[in-house]
């Protein structure tokens, strides 16, 4: 909580919750700025999405980075929050979006939501690189790149996949506690930017209504990144899903 407590006891004991959130409960106790009133038909069990993920995604291709038409992008991981990059990218009808993941069934949801190209790593020629890879398709680097995987090895590869004196690499995958991020200072130096973003610069409580009216108005896809829907009592199965690498989304219901 902002206070430095947490939402919860029992028994007088202070029960800890999981990045800040505990989605899994049925109640829960959350500060002022965290509610946001939003269209009262909006269906809950879909626009539960916009609340991190797709948001998290869409914004950082629209507002933090701000992609515009015309620009090179290169998406590290076709999870949930890449495919919304790619959503936001697509829209602002960037000229390449480049996907890149070892999951070659994710190649499918990438075309889907707008990419126009799709590099597994593992699958290229030996001796070449991912970063030597994306600057030969985009002519000298991409203007943006993405990392929604939270491998700092990665965070590197998209920073230096970034086009000298102007490439922006935006972070927005989680990494692990106790990593840390580095790279050459020349790859910096040279003009590359290096920015993280956090719920895609989306401002909670005055942009997200507007998201949910997007999404009812069908500029925003969010049902389409919904592959499973459990009961909570299935929730395990719903991580082995996720463990799976063919579910995008599982929605509980509580």
């Amino acid at each position: 909580m902002p206070d430095g407590t947490s939402r919860f006891k029992c028994k007088g004991k202070e029960l800890y919750h999981f990045m800040g959130c505990s989605t899994f409960s049925q109640y829960t106790v959350v500060a002022d700025v965290s509610v946001v009133a939003i269209n009262e038909k909006a269906p809950i069990e879909s626009v539960c999405l916009l609340a991190c993920g797709v948001t998290t995604g869409y914004g950082a291709a629209t507002v933090t980075a701000n992609v515009q038409e015309g620009d090179t992008v290169a998406v590290f991981g076709a999870g949930c929050v890449g495919l919304s990059v790619i959503q936001g990218a697509a829209l602002r009808k960037a000229k390449k979006i480049i996907v890149v993941d070892i999951n070659n069934d994710k190649r499918e949801w990438a075309d889907k939501f707008g990419a126009t190209d799709f590099v597994n790593p593992k699958e290229l020629p030996e001796g070449t690189t991912i970063v030597q890879k994306l600057i030969e398709m985009t002519d000298g680097g991409c203007d943006f790149t993405f990392d929604c995987t939270g491998i700092v090895e990665i965070m590197r590869q998209a920073l230096e996949a970034c086009h000298k004196g102007w490439g922006q690499s935006i972070i927005i995958g989680v990494a692990a506690a106790g990593k840390e991020i580095s790279t050459r200072p020349f790859q910096l130096v040279t003009g590359r930017v290096w920015k993280g973003s956090a719920f895609g610069g989306v401002k909670g409580r005055s942009q997200l209504p507007g998201m949910v009216e997007d999404y009812m108005n069908g500029k925003v896809k969010v049902d389409e990144f919904i592959t499973h829907r459990h009961s909570l009592d299935k929730i395990n199965t719903a991580f082995d899903d996720m463990h799976d690498g063919n579910c995008v989304r599982a929605v509980i219901k509580m």
